[in-house]
């Protein structure tokens, strides 16, 4: 097991429609604001999703915590800090911290983790070339 450093940021302004009556942004959209921190870590990375489906691997979500700080609201501008948390033979996971861009003010903070499978469900142990690349990536 290998834990890390690596991350990336994306930012993303928030919408209307992610937002409930008072305002506030619906607490399930945060999961999808951690997806997109997961898809835009693997492209910064050289590794995009389209990659690892092309060659077989998936990596569906296995677990998931999010702990809410501080809300959200209609035209925040957010920032979605993702880091690689740790890596094992089977399975990979990323922590994140998603911040109000305007005040820096920690909005939330969680992390997911993901198996590494095959297109049947069936668990893949150290998916090539991507294992090796993310244990490379460790070493720079």
């Amino acid at each position: 097991m290998e834990t890390m450093s690596l991350s990336a940021s994306l930012t993303v302004r928030v919408p209307y429609g992610a937002t409930d009556q008072m305002g506030v942004v619906y607490y399930a959209n945060y999961l999808t604001w951690f997806e997109m921190g997961r898809t835009e870590f693997c492209r910064e990375f050289g590794m995009p999703y389209t990659e690892w489906e092309e060659k077989g691997i998936f990596m569906p979500v296995v677990e998931v915590r999010c702990r809410y700080k501080h809300p959200a609201h209609y035209d925040d501008l957010i920032r979605v800090e993702t880091s690689l948390k740790e890596i094992k033979p089977h399975s990979l996971s990323f922590e994140f911290k998603i911040y109000r861009d305007s005040d820096d003010k920690l909005l939330a903070e969680g992390f997911t983790k993901h198996g590494f499978c095959d297109r049947r469900g069936k668990l893949v142990k150290k998916p090539e070339p991507f294992y090796s690349k993310l244990m490379d990536l460790l070493k720079e």
